[in-house]
């Protein structure tokens, strides 16, 4: 008869046996939390551009991707035109992710309208109505405010290079100085 060799469990303290199965838990806990925050940003919504979707002081979370279609709310930074043509009183974000030595990144939310393939949107868009191509090309969206009133977007300053993009907006977070609103960002549609 062979006899089986292995770790036996049968000799070790209770203490040890429940640490076991709670050390891994933390463990996995941890880098379940390390994936989210490479993955996920929440981002504080300054200005009234997105109204009425979103609100001065609302807080969204941002799933970090490349991949973007006509509808979604988007994240993205804003070049230095658009930066000093921002009304006073929007101040920039931190920028998760930013190079060394760029400093602080404003981040723009938008409404994507236009993805690459996709028909250029000249009526909506008067900064592209004299472009030639007819699809949006490689590399580049069409971006809008929910409020054009109040809105500097592509109506403004035509494609938005989509290497400026940070991400999708996925959820709408409760803020610490007000109660969640019950709003919740709809995937593709105007709310």
């Amino acid at each position: 008869m062979t006899a089986l060799t292995g770790i036996s469990l049968v000799g070790l303290p209770v203490g040890l046996l429940v640490c076991l199965p709670v050390g891994l838990l933390v463990c996995v806990l941890v880098c379940l939390v390390v994936v989210a925050r490479r993955r996920l940003v929440a981002v504080t919504v300054t200005g009234r551009s997105m109204e009425p979707t979103l609100w001065h002081g609302d807080r969204v979370l941002v799933r970090r991707t490349r991949l973007v279609r006509p509808g979604q709310l988007v994240v993205l930074a804003a070049d230095a035109a658009e930066s000093a043509a921002a009304a006073p009183g929007s101040a920039p974000g931190s920028a998760p992710g930013s190079g060394p030595g760029s400093g602080p990144v404003r981040w723009l939310v938008k409404r994507a309208v236009a993805v690459p393939g996709d028909p250029v949107p000249r009526a909506e868009v008067p900064a592209l109505a004299g472009r030639p191509e007819p699809v949006v090309p490689d590399g580049r969206l069409v971006v809008l405010g929910d409020n054009p009133q109040l809105s500097l977007d592509s109506r403004r300053f035509g494609y938005v290079p989509a290497g400026r993009l940070l991400g999708v907006v996925v959820s709408h977070l409760p803020t610490s100085s007000a109660p969640a609103t019950g709003r919740a960002v709809r995937k593709g549609a105007r709310q």
